[in-house]
């Protein structure tokens, strides 16, 4: 398959050094006064997540569009993380933008107990590639609410309270969604809910489990999962959630037969498996949906950031019919004003008909299992410091290590300051030579739009090879 067609462009090569302010105006790049206005403006009152606020400095962004966004010296930046693997359509997705615009004109917003054209469309196209009988969508105003009210949901069918997730993943900044994380972010904001039991999930490379292989990974990661399950009293847990790929905890992609073994234990034990998608839903690996590349069917799917690029701050839940019908007589105890916001759900509508239009889940397969994959495998192979690359369609991890045959780590577990200097230069190299990485702990992932031209791909990947030469010279 070759380079598919994206769409055209809103600005000429004559704009590109140039933006436009909030009145409409068009300036030419670089512009001082507005970056020292920018910057001002968001040092004096900007308050930021997950950030000591006195040791950062927000880049200010001019313009942005397709895969590429600038700042306001002029300086362009081939998004290789797409802002935080969200704008799959990429910057200023002209069908976005003109389905926002045309929302904005007719109906710009209802409240969620009313019925809505866009609304109920959306709900209808992502019941139509959700896998099984996944046939009602909640909408939330993103990832981490959404998968709160799927907690909610398991608890109120099941009648228990305990929820599993794994120590590698991100589930939200809310109260039971940073719970359920298992990274250090959680680590600040405990404790939350008292409910929440973690486990060891797969990771081939750095196996907890001693296998040699990834059958058995995959068998000796159940056997560890059904042992928390017994231990934990299997009448007292709700639901498991899963991210179907572990996000930014390392692009962790199941062995065969993993996710498989996750629905028979909860099949078994009737708990409510639930597939964390926030992050790989709506064509990131190449599907609808992660868990079709697995022939999997969860109870509850949820999802955010590429359902519409969060173009509009969107998200929500899939809900099979046997949780669904729980609520047919007895009220759903949650809610949100904004949920299935008609600004947000114009532009879910708008991501359907590019991705329908333009083949944008074989364009993802395709240059997943063509460019990147061997290019990766290539650059693995030339750079002592790389440990392992993986991944999926348009979402890979490679993973930096001072030793091939130890596997020690680039930088330490949670590496800050000075011990995470050797990733700060590589990431710093690929900004200078035009690239905005995506940084995490000791590995670089690969996760840009799923519209990147294949020529901005290759151009992505031969500055992240170059920057490379910094992690080798840290092996000395």
């Amino acid at each position: 398959m070759t380079d598919t067609l994206v769409p055209e462009a809103t600005t000429d090569a004559a704009d590109a050094a140039s933006y436009v302010d909030r009145r409409g105006t068009r300036h030419p790049l670089p512009d001082a006064a507005a970056d020292a206005q920018v910057r001002a403006d968001d040092r004096a009152h900007v308050f930021h997540s997950w950030s000591a606020q006195a040791l950062i400095d927000p880049l200010p962004v001019a313009a942005g569009e397709g895969s590429t966004f600038w700042d306001y010296q002029g300086n362009a930046y081939l998004d290789f993380s797409s802002q935080l693997v969200n704008l799959n359509l990429g910057h200023q997705h002209p069908d976005l933008v003109a389905a926002i615009q045309e929302q904005a004109g007719r109906l710009a917003t209802i409240q969620p107990a009313l019925a809505n054209d866009v609304r109920g469309e959306l709900a209808r196209r992502i019941a139509e590639v959700a896998p099984g009988d996944l046939d009602k969508v909640f909408f939330t105003n993103g990832g981490a609410d959404a998968n709160e009210h799927a907690v909610r949901m398991a608890r109120a069918v099941t009648g228990r309270r305990k929820v599993l997730s794994m120590y590698r993943s991100y589930h939200g900044g809310t109260a039971t969604a940073i719970s359920l994380t298992g990274d250090p972010r959680r680590w600040a904001n405990e404790p939350s809910d008292g409910s929440v039991v973690h486990f060891l999930g797969p990771y081939p490379y750095r196996s907890s489990f001693h296998a040699s292989n990834e059958a058995e990974e995959t068998e000796r990661a159940l056997a560890h999962l059904e042992q928390v399950i017994t231990l934990e009293g299997a009448t007292t847990v709700a639901a498991i959630i899963i991210e179907t790929v572990v996000g930014t905890n390392g692009v962790l992609v199941p062995p065969p037969g993993y996710l498989q073994g996750v629905r028979e234990l909860c099949d078994r034990f009737g708990i409510v498996y639930i597939a964390d998608e926030v992050m790989v839903g709506f064509g990131r690996v190449g599907e609808w949906f992660a868990v079709n590349h697995f022939g999997v069917t969860p109870d509850l799917i949820t999802f955010a950031k590429g359902v519409n690029s969060g173009y509009v701050p969107l998200g929500g839940v899939v809900i099979s019919q046997r949780i669904a019908s729980h609520f047919d007589t007895v009220p759903f105890a949650g809610g949100l004003t904004y949920s299935g916001h008609p600004l947000a759900c114009a532009a879910g509508v708008a991501t359907f008909e590019v991705f329908e239009r333009d083949g944008i889940l074989e364009r993802v397969r395709d240059l997943g299992e063509r460019v990147v994959g061997p290019r990766l495998r290539e650059i693995a192979e030339r750079h002592p410091s790389v440990g392992e690359v993986r991944g999926l369609g348009l979402f890979w991890a490679i993973e930096l290590v001072r030793d091939r045959e130890t596997r020690e780590p680039l930088v330490p577990f949670n590496a800050s300051g000075a011990d995470a200097a050797p990733m700060a230069k590589v990431a710093a190299a690929c900004k200078q030579a035009g690239l905005w990485p995506f940084i995490h702990f000791n590995r670089m992932h690969v996760a840009p739009p799923l519209v990147i031209t294949e020529e901005e791909l290759v151009r992505g990947l031969d500055i992240i090879d170059a920057a490379l030469d910094l992690a080798d010279a840290e092996l000395g």
